[in-house]
C-alpha cells in the first residue's frame, strides 16, 4: 500500500462529499481500531420468519408480449421495536417483486414512478438495447411512465434490478428500491435441482442497514469508512433477525449482496461445506465445493446447502478473505463477523432434489479472436484512468459481434469492484493466474483485488445504439454516484460514435 500520512483518513457519504479527519495519537486510534470491529455472532434474535418476496403479476397483451406493471412508491415498514421507517418500494412499501421470464419471452414493463423526486429502474446483469437499459440517461421524472420491451435472449441466472439516477443511486437503493429478476431456460428447468420457489429455492437479498433514534434509515457515511455507509444492522429481503423453516434436505439459496456498500463473506456457522452451482451470468457446468463465498456489491451466487432433519445453522459472514490493505479493511467492515439467518430443519425432510453432473456452459471466450484491448484503472472515490462520469462524454465505441479484454486494475487501497452493462464477461486471469473457481462462471460485477489485474473477455452482441451508451463502473454506490463511472456505445459496422442526446429522458424512448 502507498504510504499515507500516519493518522489521516479521508470519509464519504453516499452522495459523494468528502472530507478528511485527523486524529491526535496512538490511544485515539486505538480506541476507535477496537470500536470498529462489529460483531453481531450470538447476538442476534431470530425471531422473524424470513419474507419472500412475491413474485410478480403479469398478463398478456395482444401481441403476446407478458406486461408487468410496477409501482415505485413511498411507504413505511415497522422494522424493529414496532415503530415504523420510512421507506421507498416498488409495488409495495419496501423492496419489490421478483420478476421472473424466461428465454425466448417478449417482455414489457409499465414503470410508473410514484415518488417526488426522480428515479429509474436498470435491470441489473440483463442482456438488452441500450434504451430498454434504464442507466442515468433514462430516469423517470415524477407521475412519469417507463415503458420498455425486449425479447429475453440470455441463459437461466439471478439478476437483479435497482435505481440507476446519476448521483443518486445509492440513497434509492438504500431508500429500499430492488429487486431479483430471475431468468429461466428450457435447459435448467429440465435439472432436478431445488426449483419450488421459496420453498427449496430461496431468494435473499442480503443488505445492512443503520437507524437513528427515530427509527429511520441514517444514510450518513460510517466514521473513517472509505466505502460510505456501513449498517450495523443486516436484514434479508427486508426482515431483520430473519429465520426460515427448512422442509427439503437440500435448499438453493439465490444470494444478492443488495448493500451499497459493504462486503459479505458467507458460510454456515458450523464451517459445512456447500456447492455453488451458479455466478452472475448463470449455471456453473459443474458445482464447487466450498465454506466460503465472498461477494462484493451487485454480485450474486446461487448456493446448494444440505440439512440433516432437526438441525439449526446460522448462515453469517465472515472476516474478508481478501480486499483491502493494511488497516482500511478494518475500518470499512472487513473484519466483521454477522449474524445473517438462522435455518431450522424440520423433524422429517423430503428429499427429491439432487446436484446434477452437468448443469450450465462454461465460458468460452478464451480462444477467441480479440478485437481491441483496453485498460482500466480504478483510483480514489471517483475516477477511472484519471476522469470523473460526464454524462455527455462517450468514453469510446466497441464493434458489435466482436471480443475484447478489459484490463482492469484497482489502483489504491480501498475497495473496489467493476460491473459492465448489457453483458457477461470471461475472467481470464487475475494478475496473471488463472482465477479462483468463484470466479470461472459468467459475471457481470467483480471485486478487484488492490494492485492486482483482472483481465475480462466480453462479446458485444445483438444490440446498437450509436448515441445511447451503456455504463461501466464500481459497484460500491458511494463510488460510483460520486463518478467513478463511464460510458461506452456498441456500433454496427459502419456506425460511428454518436453524441448523447441532451434530452435522454426515459419517457421519451421505445415502449409499445
Amino acid at each position: 500500500m502507498k504510504r499515507r500520512k500516519a493518522l489521516k483518513w479521508t470519509l464519504i457519504g453516499v452522495g459523494g462529499g468528502v472530507g478528511a479527519v485527523v486524529l491526535g495519537g496512538a490511544g485515539t486510534l486505538g480506541y476507535f481500531w477496537n470500536k470498529s470491529k462489529l460483531e453481531t455472532v450470538g447476538e442476534v434474535d431470530f425471531d422473524n420468519p424470513l419474507a419472500v418476496p412475491p413474485l410478480a403479476e403479469s398478463t398478456e397483451d395482444a401481441s403476446g408480449a407478458r406486461v408487468f406493471n410496477l409501482e415505485i412508491q413511498s411507504g413505511s415498514m415497522a422494522f424493529k421495536d414496532g415503530r415504523e421507517t420510512e421507506t421507498w418500494g416498488v409495488n409495495g412499501p419496501f423492496l419489490g417483486p421478483t420478476i421472473r421470464a424466461k428465454r425466448g419471452e417478449e417482455v414489457a414493463f409499465a414503470v410508473h414512478n410514484g415518488l417526488d423526486e426522480g428515479t429509474s429502474i436498470h435491470w441489473h446483469g440483463m442482456h438488452l438495447p441500450s434504451v430498454m437499459d434504464g442507466g442515468p440517461h433514462q430516469e423517470v421524472e415524477p407521475d412519469g411512465v417507463w415503458t420498455p420491451q425486449w425479447t429475453m435472449n440470455q441463459p437461466a441466472a439471478t439478476l437483479w434490478y435497482h435505481p440507476h439516477p446519476h448521483g443518486r443511486t445509492g440513497k434509492h437503493v438504500y431508500r429500499g428500491l430492488a429487486g431479483l429478476f430471475i431468468v429461466d431456460d428450457d435447459e435448467s428447468t429440465s435439472l432436478n435441482l431445488p426449483s419450488d420457489y421459496g420453498v427449496d429455492d430461496v431468494p435473499m437479498i442480503v443488505q445492512d442497514r443503520k437507524f437513528d433514534g427515530d427509527n429511520q434509515f441514517d444514510d450518513k457515511a460510517s466514521f473513517m469508512s472509505t466505502q460510505g455507509i456501513l449498517g450495523d444492522a443486516i436484514m434479508v429481503n427486508g426482515t431483520l433477525g430473519p429465520y426460515f423453516d427448512v422442509t427439503t434436505r437440500l435448499l438453493r439459496l439465490r444470494l444478492l449482496n443488495g448493500s451499497v456498500s459493504r462486503l459479505y463473506n458467507f458460510g454456515f456457522s458450523d464451517d459445512r461445506p456447500f456447492s455453488l452451482i451458479a455466478t452472475d451470468g448463470g449455471l456453473l457446468p459443474t458445482a464447487w465445493e466450498t465454506d466460503r463465498l465472498q461477494l462484493s456489491p451487485g454480485e450474486r451466487a446461487e448456493i446448494v446447502v444440505a440439512f440433516e432433519p432437526g438441525e439449526t445453522v446460522v448462515l453469517r459472514s465472515n472476516p474478508a478473505d481478501e480486499g483491502y490493505e493494511g488497516p482500511l479493511g478494518r475500518f470499512n467492515g472487513g473484519d466483521d463477523r454477522l449474524d445473517i439467518c438462522e435455518f431450522r430443519a424440520a423433524d422429517t425432510l423430503a428429499d427429491t432434489t439432487e446436484i446434477p453432473q452437468a448443469m450450465g456452459t462454461a465460458p468460452d471466450l478464451a480462444d477467441a479472436e480479440i478485437a481491441a484491448e483496453r485498460s482500466f484503472s480504478l483510483s480514489g472515490f471517483n475516477q477511472i484512468n484519471g476522469e470523473s462520469m460526464d454524462p455527455m462524454r462517450i468514453d469510446f465505441g466497441v464493434r458489435e459481434g466482436t471480443v475484447e479484454v478489459w484490463e482492469v486494475e484497482n489502483a489504491d487501497g480501498f475497495m473496489h469492484n467493476f460491473h459492465v452493462h448489457d453483458v457477461q464477461y470471461q475472467v481470464l486471469t487475475v494478475d496473471g493466474r488463472e482465477p479462483p473457481p468463484r470466479l470461472r462462471g459468467w459475471k457481470d460485477t467483480v471485486q478487484l483485488v488492490p494492485q492486482a489485474k483482472y483481465r475480462l473477455a466480453m462479446r458485444f452482441a445483438d444490440y446498437t445504439d450509436p448515441n445511447l451508451p451503456y455504463m461501466y463502473h464500481c459497484h460500491i454506490l458511494a463510488h460510483e454516484d460520486s463518478g467513478m463511472m463511464g460510458q461506452f456505445v456498441v456500433l454496427g459496422e459502419d456506425e460511428e460514435i454518436g453524441t448523447v442526446p441532451v434530452s435522454a429522458a426515459a419517457g421519451s424512448h421505445g415502449g409499445h
